[in-house]
């Protein structure tokens, strides 16, 4: 049988009874029973002395037609934490449309790691299979004088995972940013906060973001929001770059002291290498 069910037809033949009309054969005996020695059920119907622990009930061997019920399924999967719901969703196409219900996804991801709410919708359901940390963030909200080695020391986290959550790959491409996302070192954070899916356009990935100071100061972030802008911005790094010979966060950050001024950035630009090249030779 392939994953999530390509085989559907064949496994809810198991799931109903060859015989509906059961026999006196078949249904089982009492407890008291003297034929039996304990309360294990046989293959019959009846109760044998076998271990129950060979017997495993699932839409493969069994008759037990609750298990084609979405209803119950339902009742059921409510009270899986997220691995065994991802395991669920590969059994059959039942099995898989109950196993990704919204409510029933969300209910698992807030149970896993203690949350009190989770805002917003991720754009693959697979968002919620993840279950490690680093599928959430904090969101810093950059001021002057901020660094990455001090944001590091601030929020006990490595200054390589600050870059490599933030798609940076200097220390300048904090100067062209709004915010960073900061890893989340410790569970305990998480307890009773409510996180917002977010999908961050400089870090180009779809975190849970918590906002220490509260709720987020505007609008969710997603990669279609200032398109416009961010193309025309992209345009004047890429013409900086150029005439530098310098790498796009070099060029932002040049561009990012002057305001938004080329000719200014520009100027900095060769100040700074007028400086480095007295010096080198003082």
């Amino acid at each position: 049988m392939g994953c999530c069910g390509d085989e559907e037809d064949d496994i809810f033949k198991q799931l109903i009874p060859n015989n509906p009309t059961s026999s006196a054969e078949d249904l089982p005996l009492p407890m008291g029973d003297p034929q039996t020695s304990n309360g294990t059920l046989g293959t019959s119907g009846g109760i044998s002395p076998a271990s129950t622990d060979d017997v495993v009930i699932s839409p493969m061997n069994s008759n037990f037609t609750a298990l084609s019920c979405s209803d119950i399924l339902r009742s059921i999967f409510v009270r899986l934490p997220v691995s065994d719901l991802a395991r669920a969703a590969c059994v059959c196409r039942l099995w898989n449309s109950v196993a990704s219900d919204r409510e029933i996804q969300t209910r698992a991801f807030k149970t896993l790691w203690k949350l009190k709410d989770v805002i917003g919708n991720p754009s693959s359901r697979s968002f919620w299979r993840d279950s490690s940390l680093g599928r959430f963030a904090i969101s810093h909200r950059l001021v002057r004088g901020d660094t990455v080695a001090s944001l590091a020391v601030k929020y006990s986290v490595q200054v390589m995972d600050i870059k490599r959550l933030n798609n940076m790959m200097s220390d300048h491409g904090i100067y062209s940013r709004e915010r960073l996302l900061i890893p989340i070192s410790k569970p305990d954070l998480l307890v009773d906060s409510i996180c917002y899916i977010e999908l961050d356009t400089c870090a180009k990935r779809e975190v849970a973001v918590l906002y220490l100071e509260g709720i987020p100061g505007g609008k969710l972030t997603h990669l279609s929001d200032r398109s416009a802008t961010e193309r025309g911005k992209r345009r004047v790094v890429d013409s900086l770059r150029r005439s530098m010979h310098v790498d796009d966060s070099t060029a932002e950050y040049y561009l990012s002291i002057s305001n938004g001024n080329p000719r200014i950035a520009f100027s900095e630009f060769a100040a700074d290498l007028r400086w480095e090249e007295q010096a080198r030779f003082s």
